[in-house]
């Protein structure tokens, strides 16, 4: 796969209206943003443009309006957060490829910022539909993508306006992909890629994909019952996807054939229930009792992981190790979480829980690079063609 794409850095900008797609799905509590890292990700590019006299319009999706204007998923409080953070009025048009959007970016002088409404009001935008994608490409006159988060997605906005535009990638978007790529096409040995999460079937790409380019593979969370029971265990109740057994049977020996060193837990932390005040205790992985499921990795598999996670050159984690929203079950994702921001590694958290749990515990400034989009991390490591990356011009 190509990642060597054009950036920001790589066209004429100056006087130019530059449509920018950013990733500003922030959390919301009310009326208030709850965490504004996305818009703090999303400044580099934006300064860079205003700094070279563009004239930037920035566009973004926020939760699920199912395709109506509804505003109570407005952008209003993204557009007043970035005017603090910028220093200056970013202008929030009141639709997306309406008048109102229109005039303001016929308006716009060299420098200045306005925001377009939440380009998911309209059911086209998801659609990627092509009367859409070319209205709002008529907007502007260059395209640059900076939002990793949805660049998984062949939508208007992420991949139909490339169709009409000079399309290039902003400074989020070429970290993701440099930091990623490297360290897929030429990591850092020993690669240790640490996979977790509930389903053997939502990894089975990442899988198939990472065993032709690790040195180790370490399954945790609640796929690993899969794997265990094709090797013979007893998995209790432990959640365990039977369909899938005989291909985790074909992965391990997969693995083996390549002298891929597999590691799955030799003792989990286990509860008669799935809740977070169950009758908990420690238990060797290969005899779960009868009535018990398995709810995150016990301490000799902390040490175990921790063992190879200290040797690597290069580790790239996605998926929590159990059901780290509950404290008393979150002691696997912290161990394995403290191994990878001690170890001298280059670091990758490949978004979603992973990410959630490195923040909380305050690990994120140790790690090299924290991905943005848990999907499209996850696709990337799979070795998919992301179509908001694919759209973009390649360096020549």
């Amino acid at each position: 796969m190509d990642y060597n794409k054009k950036t920001v850095e790589d066209i004429e900008v100056s006087g130019k209206r530059v449509l920018v797609r950013c990733d500003f799905n922030v959390p919301m509590n009310g009326d208030e943003i709850a965490d504004d890292k996305r818009i703090v990700g999303a400044l580099p590019t934006i300064k860079y443009l205003v700094a070279k006299g563009a004239r930037v319009i920035l566009c973004s999706h926020m939760g699920r309006p199912k395709g109506e204007f509804n505003m109570k998923y407005s952008l209003a409080p993204v557009a007043k957060r970035l005017s603090e953070y910028l220093g200056k009025e970013v202008v929030l048009a009141n639709d997306v490829i309406g008048e109102d959007a229109h005039a303001k970016a016929a308006a716009l002088k060299d420098g200045d910022v306005m925001l377009l409404e939440n380009v998911r009001f309209h059911k086209e935008e998801e659609k990627n539909d092509p009367e859409f994608s070319k209205n709002l490409a008529s907007l502007a006159e260059i395209f640059v993508n900076d939002a990793f988060g949805t660049a998984h997605r062949a939508h208007a906005s992420t991949a139909g306006v490339a169709d009409y535009l000079p399309a290039v990638c902003g400074y989020l978007i070429q970290k993701e992909i440099s930091i990623m790529g490297t360290a897929l096409e030429n990591p850092s040995r020993p690669f240790v890629a640490i996979l977790g999460g509930a389903k053997v079937s939502d990894k089975i790409g990442v899988i198939n994909h990472l065993i032709d380019k690790v040195d180790t593979l370490v399954i945790g969370g609640a796929m690993a019952y899969t794997f265990n029971k094709a090797r013979g265990h007893k998995i209790g109740t432990s959640l365990c996807e039977d369909d899938k057994l005989e291909l985790a049977s074909e992965l391990l020996e997969k693995a083996r054939s390549r002298g891929v060193k597999v590691l799955l837990p030799v003792d989990n932390h286990v509860g008669d229930r799935y809740a977070p005040d169950c009758d908990d205790r420690f238990v060797d992985s290969a005899d779960i009792p009868d009535g018990y499921m398995g709810l995150d990795i016990g301490p000799a598999t902390v040490i175990l992981f921790g063992y190879a996670i200290k040797g690597a050159g290069t580790v790239v984690w996605n998926g929590p190790m159990g059901v780290s929203e509950w404290d008393k079950f979150a002691q696997g994702t912290i161990g394995v979480a403290t191994a990878v921001a001690e170890s001298n590694a280059v670091s990758i958290i490949g978004g979603g829980d992973s990410a959630a749990a490195i923040e909380k515990l305050g690990f994120a400034d140790k790690m090299t690079h924290i991905s943005t989009g848990g999907g499209a991390s996850l696709e990337f490591l799979e070795g998919l063609e992301l179509p908001g990356i694919a759209c973009l011009q390649d360096k020549e």
